[in-house]
C-alpha cells in the first residue's frame, strides 16, 4: 500500500473515531469510578474509544488520540506541531515519550481483569528519526509482551504512513489491585 493510501486511511479512521467519541458525549476528563466498576481493562478502553467515558486531558494537550484498541494492543495517532518543539527547534522528546507511554500503558490495560490497575514502573525510549510539524501524522503502536499478576511488559513503535520508524520504547508496568 502506498504511503498516500495509508495516510488517507489513517486520517479517515481518526476522523471517524473522534466523531463517534464526541457524538456519544466523549470529552476530556476523569472517569467516575462507577463508570469503570466491574469492567475489564479492555472494556474500559473500548468505552473510552466509544465516547462513553472521558478520555485523558493529555490527549488534547499534545494533540493525539487513541484510534484502535484490541486485546494486548493499543494504537494512538498524533501529529507533531510547532507547540511541541523544544528550544533547539526540534520535537521535544517528551512528545515521543508520552505518545509511546500512552500506547504501551493502554495495551497493558486491555489485558487486565476487572478490579486490576497498573502504573508505569520503567519506560525506555529510543528516538531514531526526527519528526517535525511537516512530518504529518504518526502512529504509536503498542503491544503487550507479558502480562502477569504483578508485572507486565510491552513494546511500542512510532511509525509514519510510509512505514519509517521514528521511535521505539519498552515498558515495565506494576500491576495491582485497584482501589474501589
Amino acid at each position: 500500500m502506498s504511503p498516500e493510501t495509508t495516510l488517507a486511511q489513517w486520517n479517515e479512521q481518526l476522523l471517524a473515531v473522534r466523531e463517534r467519541m464526541l457524538s456519544r458525549g466523549g470529552r476530556p476528563g476523569l472517569a467516575d469510578p462507577a463508570m469503570v466498576a466491574g469492567k475489564s481493562g479492555l472494556e474500559v478502553m473500548q468505552a473510552m474509544l466509544e465516547g462513553d467515558i472521558p478520555f485523558p486531558h493529555i490527549a488534547e494537550t499534545l494533540d493525539f488520540s487513541i484510534v484502535e484498541i484490541g486485546l494486548g494492543k493499543a494504537v494512538f495517532q498524533g501529529t507533531p506541531q510547532l507547540k511541541h518543539y523544544n528550544p533547539l527547534g526540534t520535537v521535544h522528546g517528551g512528545w515521543y515519550a508520552t505518545l509511546l507511554d500512552s500506547a504501551l500503558g493502554c495495551a497493558v490495560q486491555t489485558m487486565l481483569p476487572a478490579g486490576r490497575g497498573y502504573t508505569t514502573a520503567e519506560l525506555g525510549v529510543n528516538i531514531v528519526r526526527a519528526a517535525s510539524f511537516k512530518t504529518g501524522p504518526l502512529r504509536a503502536i503498542g503491544n503487550v509482551i507479558h502480562c502477569g499478576r504483578q508485572m507486565a511488559t510491552a513494546e511500542a513503535r512510532i511509525v509514519g504512513p510510509d512505514g519509517k520508524l521514528y521511535a521505539h520504547a519498552t515498558t515495565t508496568c506494576l500491576v495491582f489491585e485497584a482501589r474501589q
